[in-house]
């Protein structure tokens, strides 16, 4: 039997409000243009309610109306949108070699996307906070020149991140028990919205489902193709972090007791084996320049060089072992390569695909397709802003202003 360890505590009229908004909201956000009447018809709201509710909406600037409709029985109706335009939310990527930013407005409309080099590796946690906090105050800065209130911002982090946002372990950044969360807070001085941590892994996955080319599938993973190698996995439209926030960490799955050296310290783990830096390592190549260097193994990879090839042939079959866990375990609908796995993609795909159909027990794989990532290098950052849109979506409204 499954019990409560708390009694059902009764719902103020407050709360019955926000949460009536915010289903009203995602309406809106998933149907628009829809008119009043659609809203009552789908979500068992009355009429007197919903109007309320949409006036509440478009006092907060998250709806607006957007003209009449004569393409039904009756009256014209008047259609609503979302608006949002005075907001932004913000999303970061911390990783080794770079710092993405991202900011969208409440239908995910990008507003701004940078990213720098960065060396974080090579510095101190300490250093790391500062020189993200100046980017944040960079972005915040272009914001509020241009109107727009944040409503929160989430950075994505290599790592495994307790749901306090401390990054227990970051091992290719160094970082041990670091507050991210509140050490950024107060190098943002306290800033007057939300900033919240999660593993870089798993904001790309809520990324691909909100916003990629695979949005909406219920069950995807996505594998980060960084310096590292993680799991970010939505399993029935919800994003599963485990009991304390730790789950997706494939690539500490060791495949090899005698293969390479992790830099977890352990032995032929799949982030040793069929990462970037295997592939860079295995190549001849310096992994300083991951982007520079990679552009050569693309190089050599078309000219059909036989080195190369062999190299990410070994590559995609270590992964695809990984990806074979995967499926076998959760019998996701797709797993999708990001990041530096996505230019690879050509030659790592068909090995990946190979070696899943010989170590997967269901028929068919399962359903489980493999595909390479459309978001671009951006997919944590982007889907750090997803988080910040789906409190919103939660009922978590910014303030009538």
């Amino acid at each position: 039997m499954i019990t409560s360890t708390t009694d059902p505590q009764p719902a103020d009229f407050a709360d019955v409000r926000a949460t009536n908004l915010a289903v009203v909201l995602r309406f809106v956000r998933e149907h628009a243009p829809c008119s009043r009447a659609d809203i009552a018809a789908s979500t068992g709201l009355n009429k007197a309610t919903v109007s309320s509710l949409v006036a509440d909406l478009i006092d907060r600037r998250l709806v607006r109306e957007t003209g009449l409709t004569e393409n039904r029985v009756g009256r014209p109706a008047t259609m609503l949108v979302l608006d949002g335009s005075p907001y932004a939310a913000i999303g970061i990527e911390i990783n080794v070699d770079y710092v993405t930013a991202v900011a969208v407005d409440l239908s995910g409309e990008r507003l701004l996307s940078w990213r720098r080099s960065f060396s974080g590796a090579t510095i101190t946690a300490g250093q790391a906070i500062a020189a993200v906090a100046a980017i944040v105050r960079r972005v915040v800065n272009r914001m509020a020149k241009e109107e727009r209130q944040v409503l929160g911002l989430t950075v994505g982090v290599p790592g495994l991140v307790g749901t306090d946002g401390t990054v227990r372990i970051a091992p290719n950044l160094g970082w041990h028990d670091v507050d991210l969360s509140g050490d950024l807070a107060k190098a943002l001085r306290d800033p007057g919205f939300s900033v919240q941590v999660d593993n870089d892994a798993n904001l790309a996955a809520l990324a691909e489902h909100r916003f990629g080319a695979q949005a909406g599938v219920a069950n995807l993973v996505y594998l980060t193709g960084e310096i590292g190698v993680g799991a970010g996995v939505i399993l029935d439209g919800r994003l599963r972090r485990g009991g304390q926030g730790y789950a997706g960490e494939i690539g500490h799955i060791q495949l090899d007791p005698l293969g390479a050296e992790c830099r977890c310290g352990r032995l032929g783990c799949l982030e040793a084996v069929a990462g970037i830096g295997a592939v860079l390592e295995h190549a001849a190549l310096s992994p300083a320049e991951v982007e520079v260097e990679l552009d050569e193994v693309v190089r050599l990879a078309r000219a059909g060089d036989s080195r190369t090839l062999n190299v990410l042939g070994t590559v995609g079959r270590n992964l695809g072992k990984g990806v074979a866990v995967m499926a076998n375990l959760l019998n996701p609908d797709v797993v999708i390569l990001g990041g530096y796995y996505v230019p690879l993609a050509p030659w790592l795909l068909p090995e990946v695909e190979a070696e899943m159909r010989g170590r997967t027990i269901a028929p068919d794989v399962g359903g489980c397709r493999v595909v390479a990532s459309t978001l671009g290098y951006g997919a944590a950052a982007l889907g750090g802003a997803a988080r910040v849109l789906d409190s919103v979506d939660s009922g978590r409204l910014p303030r009538i202003s």
